[in-house]
């Protein structure tokens, strides 16, 4: 016998049971995005491997460790999408876009990227993004943090989670800065761990974002950021500050903030919760004003965000935020017993989804007797059983039973049906 066949590792099926949830989260997402007017983009799953190596940065963990990266029988170097913005970036610029234009777009959809699979963190994992170019102001930074905080509160999970806020300045801010972080780091060369020290030549700022607790006092006495920032940095900072207090959302300034990809500037953020242990972050994001010019394009503000799905979804599920719409069934299943009502079901549902466009319903295939059809309507989660057999043919009746209330089951005319359950369903 030939072995089975398994999914690849870290690579999950999402099965019947657990797509309801999806649609719902993805149906508040469309919902939010149209309301914003911001418009949806669609980008191949597979690019050039320059792409992420020039945008997200050659000695960053997921250029250097994560990326599936492989030679197509061209020999061009080709790379699963680690991340959404870099192929945002590069679908605007190819298409013309960012000519004279403002843009406020999104995405959803798989990326990929190597590392050892946990709960909420995948090798195939989905994100929904935010990007938005030609604006360079406070308060677009201000309307994406505002977007997100509404998402929060359509799905439950406002009072569950805190924002935390922080500025990495200007290109050459940034660069002055580093030099004083380094001459600090190496002044503490002892207390640095492994991971710490390899950084220390190609990226320091993100060993201010190390959990390392051995590493956690040290780390507290490092210069801050906020007290390097250029003069134009700390002005945009405060009126994004003062944007968010007057639209009454708390956040929290965290100094050690940095983000892990190089393609950042000025405004980051980061929505996080305690609910998920060590996977406390479920939404991230910030203003990358360079990299439009560092793909190749004119220099272009930008700013967006980015949220792991899964992260999402399993937050809902641990604070029992899963609304009953997810895990509705069908309005109502049709039973047919009897070969004559085999044949008329299947038509007759027709004639009842043309009557009412709003109506799901299942109807049953298969044969069998009444009382394994009705176990298979019960099992739907249906609401309703309509029951078609050979006394409800020579009738032209229809049987109408509740399978989640205690009522009496009724028996109507079909035409009396189809505003019986208008009249029900509405």
């Amino acid at each position: 016998m030939s072995k089975k066949i398994q999914a690849i590792r870290g690579m999950n099926d999402l099965l019947p049971e657990q797509t309801p949830l999806w649609q719902y989260f993805e149906a508040q997402i469309r919902s939010l995005m149209r309301r914003y007017g911001y418009l949806e983009i669609r980008t191949p799953i597979l690019e050039q491997t320059a792409l992420f190596a020039r945008s997200i940065g050659e000695v960053t963990d997921i250029v250097e460790k994560e990326m599936y990266t492989f030679d197509d029988r061209n020999g061009d170097s080709l790379t699963l999408r680690p991340e959404g913005t870099a192929s945002c970036v590069r679908a605007a610029m190819e298409n013309g876009l960012l000519h004279n234009q403002t843009q406020r777009l999104w995405y959803q959809g798989p990326m990929f990227r190597h590392e050892r699979p946990q709960k909420g963190r995948y090798r195939q994992f989905h994100q929904v993004g935010v990007e938005t170019f030609g604006l360079d102001g406070p308060d677009i930074d201000a309307e994406i943090i505002l977007l997100s905080a509404r998402l929060w509160k359509a799905l439950g999970l406002f009072e569950h989670v805190t924002l935390e806020l922080n500025s990495l300045g200007s290109l050459d801010a940034r660069r002055a800065y580093r030099e004083t972080l380094t001459d600090y780091f190496e002044s503490h060369l002892d207390l640095l761990d492994e991971d710490s020290r390899r950084r220390l030549s190609t990226n320091p700022l993100r060993i201010l974002d190390s959990k390392n607790p051995d590493m956690a006092e040290m780390l507290a006495g490092a210069p801050q950021l906020l007290e390097h920032l250029d003069d134009e940095s700390r002005v945009h900072f405060t009126k994004l500050t003062e944007l968010l207090d007057a639209a009454g959302i708390a956040y929290v300034i965290n100094p050690r903030l940095v983000r892990g990809l190089d393609y950042y500037s000025r405004t980051v953020f980061e929505w996080t919760t305690t609910a998920l242990g060590s996977q406390g972050t479920v939404c991230a994001g910030g203003r990358y004003d360079g990299l439009v010019e560092q793909l190749g394009g004119k220099p272009t503000p930008a700013v967006g965000f980015a949220m792991g799905v899964e992260r999402l979804i399993l937050l809902l599920e641990t604070l029992d935020l899963v609304p009953a719409e997810s895990q509705r069934g069908p309005d109502a299943y049709l039973l047919a017993m009897g070969e004559r009502a085999e044949r008329d079901a299947l038509l007759l549902g027709e004639e009842l989804r043309d009557a009412l466009p709003y109506l799901t319903l299942q109807v049953h295939c298969g044969g069998g007797g009444f009382k394994s059809q009705i176990k298979k309507a019960d099992r739907s989660g249906a609401r309703l059983a309509l029951i078609l057999g050979e006394d409800e043919l020579d009738q032209g009746t229809l049987g109408l039973k509740f399978l989640r209330e205690e009522r009496d089951q009724e028996t109507l005319p079909r035409a009396a049906m189809i505003e019986r359950l208008r009249e029900l369903l509405c």
